[in-house]
């Protein structure tokens, strides 16, 4: 259930609404009444409910003029109509001017609750991603979002250097973002308007490196017919990126070095040097000085490389940019789907938070392309979310929540009373503070329900 909030039920019946506030009450929601529309109008000036359940026929204005008013409020709440069986046709409407759900009379007290929490979900759901999409307007640099402390510190590492010509060096885990930081250095620098290029050094056969980089001459060797520029020539004036880097043979780096120093390259085949006006960049995943005391990396070659130089952080370091970056992807491949996915449910997106990524924001992109391929509604929900991720311990409980699954050492042996007790509270946070749920699952009786966290009281 979503977190308890106000809501304000408008009928004009003493004995219906009370009833209703009886209900809600009992489940934790704070309840206002009013006997109108012009009541509820009234107390609205003042107050914002979070939700209203209202009947559509009522004394003066109907509720449909009600729901219309509800829809001028800074933050519109959700609505809920109760309707006779005879006025269903005016339901329909009201659902067409935005209303949520609609009841009929008689009231079923169970219908009631569950749309109430639907309802509730749905508004907290809709202000969530409102609220993701205003952060991603603020949150997007050059391609990268975050707004985390060690994202903004990266971005205005990112705006300095870009200023400077020298080599840059990014170094970071596999999946972070490696080519977008080096894309958001080229478009921050002075040479933006030039061309940016990217070339996998672990991609390429080392016998084939040389002539994709510097280039070659007609005939300079077999399969060669034509000249080639080559990627340092393709990229004058502009930025290239050497990604992974670590991978580059030692004979290569020793030339690459070599251009570092006086900017001058010869293609293959060729007897002059030429000069040339690049930027590189180096991306690795690697641990650069690991590997020059293993003899993989030349020492020379990373001091030159790090005369600038980002570590861009993983994503479990950056709290709350797991939020701004599943909005991010929900809207890319949501839009995509059909039919269109707009949402996440707020136990798929704890889920997701609780989750370490070891394969950073490459595998929350994967992961949120999968889930909107399963996706049989709007909004991904948990189960849409890879095995993984859902699997993982504590995903997707409640923050603070029990657990239940943790081992019990032979000092930790609890009489069986307590441990049904601990398994009733595990099983509570799983469903979200729902009792309905959780009695449902566990095969009990609502008030048997109450006496296990009476008895944990």
């Amino acid at each position: 259930m979503p977190d308890a909030g106000l809501i304000l039920v408008v009928e004009d019946d003493n004995g219906l609404r009370g009833l209703i506030r009886e209900e809600l009450e009992e489940n934790g929601f704070a309840v206002a009444e009013a006997g109108d529309a012009e009541a509820a109008a009234h107390w609205m000036a003042s107050r914002s409910p979070d939700l209203i359940i209202s009947d559509m026929r009522l004394p003066g204005e109907t509720g449909l003029s009600l729901l219309d008013h509800s829809r001028q409020l800074p933050v519109p709440p959700a609505f809920l109509v109760i309707t006779a069986f005879g006025t269903v046709e005016q339901a329909v409407n009201a659902l067409q001017h935005g209303a949520d759900d609609f009841l009929t009379k008689p009231l079923s007290l169970d219908h009631l609750r569950l749309s109430v929490e639907r309802a509730l979900e749905r508004r907290a759901l809709q202000s969530e991603i409102s609220r993701y999409r205003q952060m991603l307007k603020s949150g997007d640099f050059h391609g990268l979002i975050g707004r985390s402390a060690p994202m903004r510190q990266l971005f205005e590492q990112i705006r300095r250097v870009a200023a400077a010509n020298g080599p840059v060096l990014i170094t970071g885990e596999s999946g972070v973002g490696k080519e977008l930081v080096a894309r958001a250095l080229h478009a921050e620098s002075d040479r933006c308007d030039g061309p940016f290029l990217a070339v996998n050094c672990a991609g390429i056969p080392s016998e084939l490196l040389e002539s994709e980089l510097f280039g070659h001459t007609a005939g300079a060797f077999t399969g060669a017919q034509r000249a080639r520029k080559g990627l340092f020539a393709e990229a004058e004036g502009g930025t290239l990126l050497l990604d992974e880097i670590g991978e580059m043979p030692g004979a290569m780096q020793s030339k690459l070095l070599r251009i570092l120093q006086d900017g001058r390259m010869r293609p293959v085949g060729e007897n002059r040097e030429r000069q040339i006006d690049v930027r590189i960049v180096a991306a690795t995943n690697r641990d650069p000085v690991a590997d020059i005391e293993s003899g993989m990396f030349r020492a020379d070659l990373f001091y030159r490389l790090e005369t600038f130089s980002f570590e861009v952080p993983p994503l479990a370091r950056r709290g709350d940019d797991i939020d701004l970056l599943a909005a991010h992807f929900l809207a890319r491949f949501g839009a995509l789907a059909e039919p269109r996915v707009t949402g996440i449910t707020p136990t798929a997106l704890r889920c997701l938070r609780h989750y370490p990524f070891p394969g950073n924001v490459r595998e929350l992109s994967n992961a949120i392309e999968r889930a909107v391929a399963f996706a049989r509604g709007e909004e991904v929900d948990i189960d849409d979310l890879p095995e993984r991720i859902r699997s993982y311990r504590g995903a997707g409980q409640a923050e603070g929540s029990a657990t239940f699954d943790e081992p019990i050492e032979a000092q930790q042996l609890l009489p069986l009373k307590d441990v049904e007790r601990r398994y009733v509270r595990y099983v509570l946070a799983r469903m979200e503070g729902n009792k309905r749920r959780t009695a449902e699952l566990l095969g009990i009786g609502r008030r048997t329900l109450y006496r296990y966290l009476e008895d944990d009281d």
